[in-house]
């Protein structure tokens, strides 16, 4: 695979579960620009799905909003049938 990795269906369910939680709880942008250290900007582009962000960036935003990270990855997601293990195949022959 050639080029930065970027699955933006992922990024977009995981940002509109972060402004979920945001919005459930009243907290605002710039609660989380003091709780995390991170600028408005970054903030924004996070919420937007323009921003591939870090684990390190979704742990900072899970403290924030108060809740465990397993709770921003709560969504649906598919999982493609992959070809088998080179193990697998190795015993075939």
């Amino acid at each position: 695979m050639s080029g930065q990795y970027r699955d933006q269906e992922f990024i977009d369910k995981l940002r509109k579960k972060i402004l979920e939680i945001r919005n459930q709880k009243g907290i605002v942008q710039e609660d989380l620009v003091d709780r995390t250290g991170f600028n408005i900007a970054q903030i924004g582009r996070i919420e937007r799905g323009v921003s591939n962000t870090s684990i390190s960036n979704i742990a900072a935003i899970a403290r924030a909003l108060e809740v465990h990270p397993k709770d921003l990855f709560d969504f649906d997601f598919s999982i493609p049938e992959q070809s088998p293990l080179r193990k697998d195949r190795k015993a075939k022959k």
